[in-house]
C-alpha cells in the first residue's frame, strides 16, 4: 500500500520561505516512471498543480509560481520536498503531495491526507 505523508509548519510569515516535505512508504520514488507532485488548494478554489519530481530527479513548475519554488528529494528517507520563497497571504492553502504518472497517460493514483499552511504576520 502506498502511503503519503506531507508534513511542515502550518503558520509562515509573510516573505518567508514555506518548506513542506512529503513522506512516501510502500513505493521507491526513484521508480520508473513514477512523478511526484505538489499540488495546492486555496481556500473557495480548485487545485491548482506547484510542480513534479520526476523518478529521474528532473524538476518541472507551475510557471505561475515566478521562480519561487524548489523541489528536492532525500532519496535515502524516500522523502521530496517543496519550498516556496517570498511567501504571501495568497499562498494560503491546504498543500498536497501525490503521485503520478504522465508517461502512462494514467494521473494521480495517491495523495496525501493534506496539510493546511497559513500565510499570517
Amino acid at each position: 500500500q502506498v502511503q503519503l505523508q506531507e508534513s511542515g509548519p502550518g503558520l509562515v510569515k509573510p516573505s518567508q520561505t514555506l518548506s513542506l516535505t512529503c513522506t512516501v512508504s510502500g513505493a521507491d520514488i526513484t521508480t520508473d516512471y513514477y512523478y511526484w507532485s505538489w499540488i495546492r488548494q486555496p481556500p473557495g478554489k480548485g487545485l491548482e498543480w506547484l510542480g513534479d519530481i520526476a523518478y529521474s530527479g528532473s524538476t518541472y513548475y507551475s510557471p505561475s509560481l515566478k521562480s519561487r519554488a524548489s523541489i528536492s528529494w532525500d532519496t535515502s528517507k524516500n522523502q521530496f520536498t517543496l519550498q516556496l520563497r517570498s511567501v504571501t497571504p495568497e499562498d494560503t492553502a491546504v498543500y498536497y503531495c501525490a503521485r503520478n504518472q504522465p508517461l502512462a497517460g494514467l494521473g494521480y493514483d495517491y495523495w496525501g491526507q493534506g496539510t493546511q499552511v497559513t500565510v499570517s504576520s
